[in-house]
């Protein structure tokens, strides 16, 4: 049984290496440059570099994963890991996302379960799925540092955008030009507004989009002040200025509260760490004391208990800590 499964395992990898070479050399230079326009890859001049922005067309490869593709569409996983790549800015596909959660699941658990104790074989399925979820984990890291990126460079953008407006430019070719004058990831997401307005999108639709790409606070601000003064009338500019100054004054209240409440957060990790370095210290000191929650099962239950109810104080005072502005 056990070499079957290493088999199983061995083959699927070699097959996926085998179908990412195959297709890569399949691909002609020509659908290569227009996929790349489309993708948001524009080409340097001079032959430097390429720059990256969000795509104008996503389409997701369905001849890729299609057994993997109709299980995420059964539990309607497939837009919300869409929309979760297309916030962190990653060109990656949702099939070879699964993919790699299922390869590394079915990685570690063999290794856990054929290269280690008795006793660790029981948290062979946890410590797999612990793994197997940490491509979604790099995902939503990177999601909120974009999103914070994104966040600190919007003041300064909407007040370049009521200057621009101000000296006689239309709100359109301000757009346009926040992509020339800020750097990523809010030149690629104006870049790709103005392009879709320019493509025929209506003004309203793009923005509406564009606050669906980036789900800030300040952006569906944003958003709205744009799509009501288009209806109603009114200084723009001046608009977008007091925008600007609510936002910075939210970032100096958001920095005061972190202060206030960092005794808080500080007392939460205390309280975490200590558990799990007192078991440490105990496993170096006497380890046959500590094997009990291990070797027996009622200690392994036990041990699970203390896990998941140190996991929750540390998820409630999280919360409890957790001032949104």
């Amino acid at each position: 049984m056990a070499l079957f499964v290493t088999m199983a395992v061995c083959t699927w990898i070699v097959a996926m290496l085998a179908w990412l070479l195959l297709s890569k050399a399949a691909r002609s230079s020509d659908a290569q440059k227009f996929k790349a326009r489309l993708a948001g890859s524009t080409k340097r001049a001079g032959g430097g570099d390429n720059k990256k922005g969000p795509a104008l067309i996503e389409t997701e490869d369905h001849s890729t994963g299609r057994v993997v593709l109709r299980l995420l569409h059964r539990f309607d996983l497939i837009e919300r890991l869409s929309i979760l790549l297309e916030q962190a800015g990653l060109k990656w596909k949702v099939a070879r996302i699964a993919h790699a959660c299922l390869g590394l699941f079915l990685g570690s658990f063999c290794l856990v379960w054929y290269f280690s104790t008795d006793s660790i074989r029981g948290f062979a399925v946890i410590i797999a799925a612990a793994l197997a979820c940490t491509p979604v984990f790099y995902i939503i890291r990177k999601r909120n540092a974009r999103l914070k990126k994104f966040e600190e460079l919007f003041p300064d953008s909407l007040e370049f955008v009521a200057r621009s407006m101000r000296a006689g430019h239309a709100f359109s070719v301000a757009l346009e030009m926040l992509q020339k004058e800020f750097q990523e990831p809010l030149a690629g997401e104006f870049r790709r507004t103005f392009d879709e307005h320019n493509l025929g999108l209506p003004l309203d639709m793009a923005l509406l989009k564009l606050s669906k790409r980036v789900p800030s606070l300040d952006v569906h601000f944003f958003v709205s002040a744009v799509l009501l003064q288009k209806r109603t009338g009114g200084n723009l500019a001046e608009i977008l200025d007091k925008l600007a100054y609510v936002i910075r004054e939210r970032f100096k209240l958001r920095g005061r509260i972190r202060a206030v409440s960092a005794h808080g957060r500080m007392t939460g990790i205390a309280l975490s760490a200590i558990p799990a370095g007192v078991a440490a210290l105990l496993f170096v000191v006497n380890r046959d004391y500590v094997g009990f929650f291990l070797s027996d099962p009622a200690g392994q239950m036990m041990a699970g208990m203390a896990i998941g109810l140190q996991a929750m104080g540390f998820l409630i005072i999280k919360k409890i800590i957790a001032i949104e502005v």
